[in-house]
């Protein structure tokens, strides 16, 4: 059990929540609360990116027993408003059992379900091994976060150069060029280390725990419950995968034996029909209101990653006013329709 501050516990989660992953990725979907000897640390990734906000410990409770558990994603709002209710000073004790995180409070408990055995990715090994890349001497410029957020409403994929310490970061996208100025004060920590080597150093104990030659290219993947396809969320690239299957479909047409009668024929046949009309209507949408096209491509690339398009597509039929449970029996009768007709025709003569 460790104890931590009202308002420095919602803190830690105010800084990571924002970064957690998507529902149709367990594993990452919620906050981890990770206990050493010295820290709590919130930990938070979508595997694009990582974020780890630390409190060190009383004294009475550093050498306690180290714990880790991920509070998940649903439970998170309900935790953040119970820390609210709480008076900022008082403390909080936090305890992790085998299925369960509790938090005590001074007149109320809170008890939230967890997965003991959960697997959640190396971030010490990760940071460590991107803290390494660097090198000392580089320009090391403090940008404002809020300022940052800005950025999001261009909606691309923005690359920075870094041109020097206390200057403007230059941002350039699609179409798009900017510049953020960095902060007056650039120091970090309570000492306002400005190097990044003396930074890195306030870390080094808790890196240090990591495996090393860690890369979230790759080892951010790895678990396998996890999709072993990623889908990809950017309007382009899906529009062009969208006409390579029209075209590889078109080949497969002409290449199919039984042309016009087999089965396979008919599914490259429908596999380009489909393709064609999904990349024109992703080309409508995207020329009408290319955000909305951003945010649609993203939410339909996390169904395709979760493996239930089935059960979505049942759910919206029948939100849209349709019957799915007849389309189902229409196709199971017409299954076997079409199997008692190839029974019959391969039926000896009387």
């Amino acid at each position: 059990m460790v104890n931590i501050n009202a308002h420095q516990l919602g803190l830690l989660i105010d800084k990571t929540v924002g970064l957690i992953g998507g529902e149709y990725t367990v594993p990452l979907n919620g906050i981890r609360l990770d206990v050493d000897a010295t820290h709590l640390y919130a930990v938070a990734s979508d595997r694009y990116t990582l974020a780890v906000a630390r409190y060190r410990l009383l004294h009475d409770d550093q050498g306690g027993q180290p714990f880790a558990r991920l509070i998940p994603g649903e439970y998170l709002p309900s935790l953040r408003e119970w820390i609210s209710s709480q008076a900022g000073s008082t403390y909080i004790s936090v305890s992790a059992a085998d299925h369960y995180v509790e938090f005590g409070g001074t007149h109320t408990e809170l008890r939230i379900g967890v997965e003991p055995d959960l697997a959640y990715p190396d971030w010490r090994g990760l940071l460590r091994t991107i803290t390494e890349h660097t090198v000392d001497g580089e320009p090391f410029p403090a940008l404002s976060a809020s300022f940052m957020s800005r950025w999001a409403a261009t909606g691309d994929n923005l690359r920075v150069r870094v041109t020097a310490d206390k200057q403007a970061v230059l941002v350039f996208g699609e179409d798009f060029i900017g510049a953020q100025m960095p902060v007056r004060f650039a120091g970090v920590g309570p000492m306002k280390d400005e190097t990044f080597d003396a930074v890195r150093r306030q870390w080094d104990k808790t890196l240090a725990a990591g495996a090393d030659g860690l890369d979230m290219a790759t080892d951010m993947t790895a678990e396998d419950d996890w999709p072993r396809h990623e889908v990809t969320k950017d309007v382009y690239e899906t529009g062009e995968e969208l006409l390579q299957q029209v075209l590889r479909s078109n080949v497969d047409v002409h290449n199919t034996p039984g042309r016009t009668t087999s089965p396979e024929f008919l599914a490259h046949i429908t596999a380009a029909v489909h393709g064609w009309m999904a990349y024109r209507f992703l080309d409508a949408l995207h020329t009408a209101d290319p955000r909305f096209a951003r945010a649609v491509v993203a939410e339909v690339a996390d169904q395709l990653d979760s493996g239930e398009i089935g059960e979505f597509a049942w759910d919206a039929a029948k939100e849209a006013g349709h019957d799915p449970q007849k389309w189902h029996d229409e196709y199971e009768a017409h299954l076997k329709k079409r199997e008692a007709e190839k029974a019959a025709a391969g039926a000896p003569a009387a």
